[in-house]
């Protein structure tokens, strides 16, 4: 069985990355990846950490890219890639722009695709903009759906998907934390590294973790957000620590608002390894990420997530998550009752993930397997 993975992006490396390693591993699979580049730089810090070394580098990254142009040439560039190797599967992960365009050129070419992460519904096309969009058409391509939670099986079912096609399997992004949170627990040496690299975190003060990238947080959200990280910062027990995204307009509000400010520390993005180390290391964690959303109560963290929907409401109905929008004030009120709080930080910090439990990838390839079979 020849398969053929597509990713564009971070998120997608991180999710995709264990999946791809067990598929060259499993005998009678013939696996191979494919990379567009849609973000260059953090996708190959993901690559790295994992040992990926792609057959196949579109390098398609350009500045400033418009959505149409990366569309087109996302169609472009894989279409000979999937004429040359006529793969049996492709597999694409989420909802970024790679996702939905490998999922309509493996279309295009009559290959089935298999669509990791299905099912996930915010019910407003314009939030997540564009990544709601690109997950539904990537759904009515799909012939294999790999759904995270039973809500996202349902999901689909509402949508008439064939039930014979969704399989829960929990999310593969468990299985990427958990393979790199006990990298670190065994490597004394490398632990020690990390320690040192941050050296400069204050450890009498509580860490907030912060990211933020969402285009629908570009019209004002992100300085919104910014202001109460300024704010919290201003308490004098707790630090801000914010990884910022490549994004130009999330680079220049950053700058603008938060640059020299004291308790907030900017810092270039850091690839995966140091960011699970660094939510270990966190006290609270704001977020505009899926995927921070799936991952922190892995390692029972609180998430404050700034969006005003969410795609991932098993975590707020688990209590892991709550989702706060980009309100300065609910915002400061809402990270102060966690940090102030024990009995609200415990309830939050104790809850149980209900993403996974780290076999997402073998219960994947169980069924691709099973499919090929049929």
């Amino acid at each position: 069985m020849k398969i053929l993975t597509v990713m564009g992006t971070r998120p997608e490396a991180i999710k995709l990355a264990p999946l791809a390693k067990r598929l060259s591993e499993t005998p009678g699979i013939d696996s191979r990846v494919c990379v567009t580049a849609q973000h260059r730089q953090m996708l190959d810090q993901v690559l790295a950490i994992f040992g990926l070394v792609p057959d196949h580098d579109l390098d398609l990254m350009r500045h400033d890219q418009g959505l149409p142009w990366l569309t087109g040439a996302v169609l472009a560039a894989l279409d000979p890639v999937l004429a040359d190797h006529a793969p049996d599967w492709v597999v694409v992960q989420g909802d970024t722009t790679t996702t939905f365009a490998a999922a309509l050129a493996a279309f295009y070419r009559h290959v089935p695709v298999a669509h990791v992460e299905a099912g996930l519904r915010t019910g407003n096309v314009r939030s997540p903009w564009p990544e709601e969009m690109n997950r539904r058409l990537a759904s009515g391509l799909a012939s294999l759906h790999f759904a995270p939670t039973e809500g996202a099986r349902d999901n689909l079912l509402r949508e008439n998907v064939d039930g014979s096609r969704i399989v829960v399997t929990g999310n593969t992004v468990i299985d990427a934390l958990l393979a790199v949170r006990d990298r670190i627990a065994a490597d004394h040496g490398l632990r020690a590294e990390l320690s040192a690299e941050f050296g400069f975190l204050d450890p009498n003060r509580r860490l907030v973790l912060v990211t933020g990238h969402r285009r629908e947080n570009f019209d004002g959200g992100l300085e919104r957000v910014f202001g109460a990280l300024l704010r919290l910062a201003g308490r004098g027990d707790v630090e801000v620590l914010y990884p910022v995204h490549l994004n130009p307009n999330v680079q220049a509000a950053a700058n603008r608002v938060l640059t020299g400010r004291s308790g907030v520390h900017l810092i270039a993005p850091v690839d995966y390894l140091r960011f699970v180390h660094l939510m270990g290391r966190a006290d609270l964690i704001v977020t505009d990420s899926g995927g921070v959303q799936e991952e922190a109560p892995s390692l029972g963290k609180p998430v404050l997530v700034t969006r005003d929907t969410t795609e991932r409401p098993e975590a707020i109905e688990a209590g892991t998550a709550r989702l706060v929008g980009t309100d300065e004030d609910d915002l400061v009120r809402q990270a102060g009752e966690l940090l102030d709080d024990p009995d609200a930080y415990a309830r939050m910090s104790r809850a149980v993930n209900p993403y996974g439990d780290g076999r997402a990838v073998e219960r994947i390839i169980e069924r691709l397997v099973r499919a090929q079979l049929h």
